[in-house]
């Protein structure tokens, strides 16, 4: 296996919507990003698509603990024992006892747990590899640096690889290339401030392609970047606007649901269905509503 090799995982029968991203360390495979556990059987076929399976899996390399990127992680422990975990420092505790993350979820989605995510496994403290964003890691014959990007998550992190950088969420939501890169911003961790550092940081990077969990693989360029940070502002300030004339949350969901569609659809008529699978708006207004809050409690 040459390269980074991309898996649609297919999430709710959707294409397009969440990737794991698989490349061959001399040392086994290792992923990035897992998944829910919902959508393992689809990492497994795309592993044997690609002459592999489970079994030669042996690194798993999270950018941040929620349920879409790390839910399949624990399960995936229990089926290869050899595998480890990578995840930063502030997510570890979390895939220790996952019971918090369930329970703050399961208040989001009812029911609807198992069907959109399946089980999180906890994983043992032996088998996770606890990274604070710095490291450099040798991982059989590849040369990994782990960087810590928060403002999507306290516990992101970002992988470069050679010409490849795995970019989890803080790199945005594209579906396409026609479509400009929009931050994802659910509850409850989002700081646009911190946010703009870790892009800024990534910039940096001495790589060709970034990889998004949401969704593909894109030339690491400056329009990329320029992009997400023009609709992440601009999104933030048309939430504060409705918050600042005292409009509650439905009201100000439904007026930033409606704008972003027709933004979206100005670049593909297809966008707008796929990108409220993979980022449904109204999680994006909870979390910078969120944000808004806190600034006015704690301006720095």
């Amino acid at each position: 296996m040459k390269g980074v090799q991309p898996v649609d995982l297919n999430f709710q029968d959707t294409p397009g919507v969440i990737a794991a991203y698989i490349l061959d360390t001399g040392d086994g495979l290792a992923v990035v990003d897992t998944g829910p556990t919902s959508t393992l059987p689809t990492l497994g076929a795309g592993l044997e698509a690609l002459g592999a399976s489970l079994n030669d899996v042996r690194h798993l390399l999270l950018t941040h603990i929620h349920f879409d990127h790390a839910g399949a992680a624990g399960t995936i422990l229990s089926r290869v024992p050899e595998a480890r975990v990578y995840v930063h420092e502030r997510g570890a505790k979390h895939l220790a006892s996952p019971e918090r993350l369930v329970a703050s979820a399961t208040q989001i989605y009812g029911d609807a747990m198992d069907r959109l995510w399946g089980e999180m496994l906890p994983i043992p403290a032996e088998k996770m590899i606890v990274l604070a964003g710095g490291e450099t890691l040798r991982i059989g014959d590849v040369s990994v640096d782990a960087l810590y990007t928060p403002g999507h998550a306290v516990h992101h992190l970002a992988y470069h690889v050679g010409p490849d950088l795995f970019v989890g969420d803080v790199g945005g939501v594209r579906l396409d290339t026609r479509q400009t890169a929009r931050a994802p911003t659910p509850p409850p961790d989002i700081n646009l401030e911190v946010w703009r550092d870790s892009v800024a940081a990534l910039r940096q990077r001495e790589a060709q392609t970034l990889h998004l969990a949401h969704f593909g693989s894109y030339a690491h360029e400056d329009a990329h970047w320029d992009g997400l940070l023009e609709k992440m502002e601009l999104d933030a300030e048309r939430i504060h606007a409705g918050m600042k004339t005292g409009q509650e949350f439905e009201a100000i969901s439904e007026a930033y649901a409606k704008v972003l569609m027709q933004e979206l659809r100005a670049e593909g008529q297809d966008l707008p269905a796929r990108y409220d699978f993979a980022c449904p708006p109204w999680m994006s207004v909870q979390g910078l509503m969120r944000y808004w809050q806190k600034k006015a409690v704690c301006p720095s």
